[in-house]
């Protein structure tokens, strides 16, 4: 069983990191004519081997090796290759000792949350005293994270210690869960380059999820669409990468940057998937800052400052930022704090992704931390709730479940589809925070959004009262408008679609609706005694002359006809038929089947003929006539009608 890894060097300038690769892997990483001129390491360098596990027959572990420079000018090309490590090769010379850059990448590495390492003592054979060297290395080494880590003391020249090393890589690597694949692929792209005839081809380490030759695929964080033309992965040519490996892809329709050409693919973009998300120009991080000094670097300790410009190391790309801090107007080392970075041109990350700071002149690394929020709002970030999320969601950036409630509490209302979407979780873990959050009782999921509990309870008791007061006050109305409700609940809910919802819960907890009505369990209208007097004076009047009553105005002149006909028309007692006429219910039965038995008879007739057989007026007839044309009672074809397809 072959399992694929990636192994990065780190470690001070000149302290055998390219050798020890070489002699590893049979690959020189110095392939630059400069880097050979100046006999030290500039760019990226990449190799491969295999270490085959001496203690679990069968099991290969297939490492592609990422080689850093170690100079203190090229910490920046350092950053881009050490990001998607799995463990680190950490190198120190066994007769230098500890120096600057062996502190500062050791910063880098725990910024970024690389966990595992094995420690190589270079040039063993030029110390005096090995075990000493040994000892040394260990003190500099505690409460760090590689504290415990395997210590193999080795020369490259000479070739001893290299079996104890591949011993050690196989120890460590033995614990390392394999790369996860939840199905949102990143390359960060580390090399963009274009052979001739092949076109645009960018490397990187595949990480999240799988790319499959013709895949169509997205640039970030410009946005330009592409395909993959084809894939390899340590020169094989495959039909596909998974997480873990060293992968180049060959794009179709994808220039490259130059001098000239600013929107190509280059180094620092970003080859994922356009479902994942759009750039952004704010980040909300939690921010630390080691306590521990870089030897003769005292820019590396200086605090950190509100409203600073610094530069934001994240994947393989360098972006400008403005940081400012929440709660403190400085960060001094050995604290952390809730921060933002506010940034002068998108960036494309994910919730749960490290980042390394280094100061404005590229001269010291400043800081690190985690992201909280990789679609923040700058307007948001000093506001309760989202102090709130940040502080909940820092204490376990990894952790799918606090996720979710920090997320759904934070905005109350979530739709179901696209959450955490920006994340390293895969569909199946968020879908399981979900049903824990659910089984714990501190969210809801209803049709297609997932509401905090005690939120959307509130919500549902406060529109409940808002009907229920309307009963009590208005005892004759059938029920209380929804576009009142909304109204009434609009600055309470994130979202208007939210009503409909809030609606439909209502209606299974004992309320009702009737069109655009909604009322509470069997309410139902009446009048009060107050008006009870002026309805019986409408029910005279229109008992007086049924088929041409007056019009509304002379029916109903004061404000107590006027409620008490409102009501009226409300039960359905009247028809409303505009605003000249009104008759009731009864009335209106009784000309609907007269003119439905007149068509009966003679197939089609004319709403003359109608007025004639019932024997009331034209101001009455005709609004009731399309009524019953709108209604589907009668189809009208010129001055004609016939049956219509609610005739029954």
């Amino acid at each position: 069983m072959t399992k694929p890894f990636i192994l990065g060097t780190a470690g001070h300038i000149d302290h055998g990191k390219s050798t020890l690769v070489k002699v590893l892997t049979g690959t020189d990483p110095d392939r630059l004519p400069e880097e050979k001129a100046r006999g030290m390491t500039i760019e990226l360098g990449f190799a491969h081997f295999d270490v085959t596990d001496p203690e679990e027959q069968g099991t290969t572990y297939s490492l592609g090796v990422v080689d850093v420079p170690g100079h203190a000018d090229f910490v920046k090309n350092m950053l881009a290759g050490v990001s998607g490590l799995d463990v680190a090769l950490f190198i120190v010379a066994a007769d230098d000792g500890w120096m600057p850059q062996s502190e500062e990448h050791l910063q880098i590495l725990s910024y970024l949350g690389i966990e595992r390492a094995v420690v190589a003592l270079t040039k063993a054979d030029l110390a005096e005293d090995i075990a000493f060297s040994v000892e040394m290395l260990r003190e500099e080494l505690k409460g760090t994270l590689y504290e415990t880590a395997p210590i193999v003391p080795v020369s490259a020249l000479k070739g001893t210690g290299l079996a104890e090393l591949k011993a050690a890589l196989a120890r460590v690597l033995r614990g390392v869960p394999a790369p996860a694949d939840v199905a949102k692929p990143r390359l960060h792209v580390d090399r963009a380059f274009s052979p001739t005839g092949v076109g645009t081809v960018v490397t990187g380490t595949l990480a999240g999820g799988q790319f499959a030759a013709g895949a169509e695929v997205a640039i970030m964080p410009a946005g330009l669409k592409s395909h993959v033309r084809s894939i390899q992965s340590h020169k094989s040519v495959l039909g596909g990468a998974r997480p873990g490996m060293r992968t180049a892809l060959n794009l179709s329709d994808a220039p490259l940057a130059t001098r000239t050409r600013k929107d190509g693919v280059k180094r620092g973009d970003v080859i994922t998937l356009a479902a994942l998300g759009p750039a952004t120009m704010t980040l909300d991080v939690m921010l630390e800052k080691s306590p521990r000094p870089v030897p003769g670097q005292p820019g590396f300790t200086r605090p950190l400052r509100t409203g600073m410009k610094v530069r934001v190391h994240h994947g393989s790309a360098c972006h400008d930022a403005r940081l400012h801090l929440l709660g403190t107007r400085s960060l001094e080392p050995g604290q952390s704090t809730p921060a933002e970075l506010r940034f002068d041109a998108p960036v494309h990350t994910f919730d749960g992704d490290r980042f390394v700071l280094r100061d404005w002149s590229k001269r010291f690394t400043i800081a690190g931390g985690v992201i909280l929020d990789a679609a923040a709002r700058r307007g948001d970030f000093r506001k309760a709730k989202q102090r709130q999320f940040l502080e909940s969601r820092a204490l376990a950036p990894d952790d799918a479940l606090e996720a979710v409630l920090a997320t759904i509490e934070r905005g109350q209302a979530i739709p179901r589809d696209g959450l955490l979407v920006r994340s390293r979780f895969s569909e199946k873990q968020i879908q399981q925070a979900v049903d824990a959050g659910k089984k714990s009782g501190r969210l809801v999921s209803e049709a297609s959004w997932l509401l905090e509990k005690t939120w959307w309870d509130e919500r549902m008791a406060a529109a409940g009262t808002i009907v229920k007061a309307h009963h009590a006050a208005h005892q004759e109305s059938p029920g209380f408008p929804l576009s009142e409700l909304r109204a009434s609940m609009e600055k309470s809910l994130p979202d208007p679609r939210l009503l409909d919802l809030l609606v439909s819960q209502l209606a299974r907890n004992g309320f009702s609706r009737q069109g655009e009505l909604i009322r509470f369990g069997e309410h139902k209208a009446e009048l009060p005694p107050v008006l009870q007097t002026a309805a019986e004076k409408l029910r005279a009047i229109f008992a007086a002359n049924p088929l041409d009553p007056p019009n509304p105005k002379e029916l109903a002149p004061g404000p107590e006809e006027q409620k008490a006909l409102k009501f009226m028309i409300q039960t359905k007692e009247c028809i409303d038929l505009g605003e000249k006429a009104v008759i009731t219910r009864e009335i209106y039965d009784h000309i609907r089947l007269v003119t439905l038995g007149l068509i009966k008879e003679k197939g089609q007739v004319t709403a003359s003929e109608i007025r004639e057989a019932v024997g009331t007026t034209r101001r009455i007839l005709i609004p009731l006539l399309e009524r019953f044309d709108k209604e589907g009672i009668t189809k009208r074809a010129g001055d004609l009608r016939t049956a219509g397809r609610n005739a029954g």
